[in-house]
């Protein structure tokens, strides 16, 4: 009796809530429309990866297959299941490494006085991120090639012989992950400037007092006001490690460094849309999906228990 009243109390308060600010509420509304019909509606899709989907009967109309995790298996015992593995956990937890990047970017943008010089700075820093994928690696292209790119020119006029660096497996997670750096480091910083610009400048008046340096100041006051903010992100980081960006890696994926490039994205693509083995590559994605929210749970319960600070 007790609980069922407590429900009810608890409905009757949501609905006063909602009749009080119905303004709020209604701005959300586009919000969440957008998100049922673009995220939750579609969910019902990784029913293909237990069935013998055929696009003529539908996802309903399609055979259950038997036993239900035959194309999981299949993935497992394929020869590309170590190898999409390890070069999707190689790249991922490479662009982990440098994940402090875009916060010692923020760090020194806090730390610049002068108006004119900081506003060139972080627009230079931000204008990469709105190039597109095609376009950055085009640019690689032209930077790279050893034939007629401005590296490969400038190895042949010093009479050396440029290496391929393109068509170079062990080369292929360097390019991606510093390239991606240089794209979007910028971009990313500015939710750390937005922390930063939250901190009382009374703390650092309080610190000159004292005779604290600037890196004084930046251990002690800024460092501390980003970690929140930086545990977040890492936790949505770690949270999509098994789901590695399919366009870049594709556009910079040739038959020269296959070896490290084949990620579990790419493969699930030549897999479904290429070979239209549809079943088995819902079910290839599937599993780096449940891999991803287990990863999550992990870490956020890791991140509270240590720091307190977590997504929920």
């Amino acid at each position: 009796m007790r609980t069922s009243k407590l429900r009810k109390n608890s409905t009757r308060n949501l609905w006063l809530r909602i009749r009080r600010n119905w303004e709020l509420y209604l701005l959300l509304l586009p919000a969440v429309v957008l998100l049922i019909c673009f995220t939750y509606k579609p969910m019902y899709g990784v029913l293909i990866a237990f069935k013998e989907y055929r696009p003529v009967k539908g996802i309903w109309g399609s055979e259950w297959v038997l036993p239900w995790f035959k194309y999981f298996k299949k993935y497992f015992d394929s020869y590309q299941f170590v190898a999409t593995i390890k070069n999707t956990l190689t790249i991922t937890l490479y662009s982990l490494i440098v994940f402090p990047v875009p916060v010692v970017l923020a760090l020194s943008v806090n730390q610049m006085r002068g108006g004119r010089f900081k506003k060139v700075f972080q627009t230079v820093t931000y204008m990469p991120h709105f190039i597109s994928t095609v376009v950055m690696i085009g640019l690689l292209t032209l930077l790279l090639s050893p034939g007629s790119g401005i590296f490969g020119t400038i190895c042949n006029l010093l009479g050396v012989e440029a290496p391929n660096l393109l068509g170079k497996a062990g080369a292929f997670k360097h390019l991606y992950v510093w390239s991606d750096i240089w794209q979007h480091a910028g971009w990313d910083s500015i939710i750390y400037i937005a922390a930063l610009s939250g901190v009382d400048p009374s703390l650092y008046e309080a610190a000159t007092v004292d005779g604290a340096s600037k890196m004084q100041k930046v251990r002690f006051i800024d460092i501390p006001m980003l970690i929140p903010t930086a545990v977040i992100m890492l936790i949505m980081r770690v949270g999509g490690l098994m789901s590695l960006g399919f366009e870049k890696v594709y556009l910079m994926q040739n038959d020269l460094n296959i070896a490290s490039s084949e990620v579990i994205s790419t493969y699930v693509y030549k897999i479904g849309v290429v070979n239209t083995q549809y079943s088995y590559s819902a079910a290839i994605n599937l599993f780096s999906t449940i891999v991803n929210f287990i990863l999550l749970i992990m870490v956020n319960k890791i991140a509270k228990s240590i720091s307190e600070n977590s997504l929920w």
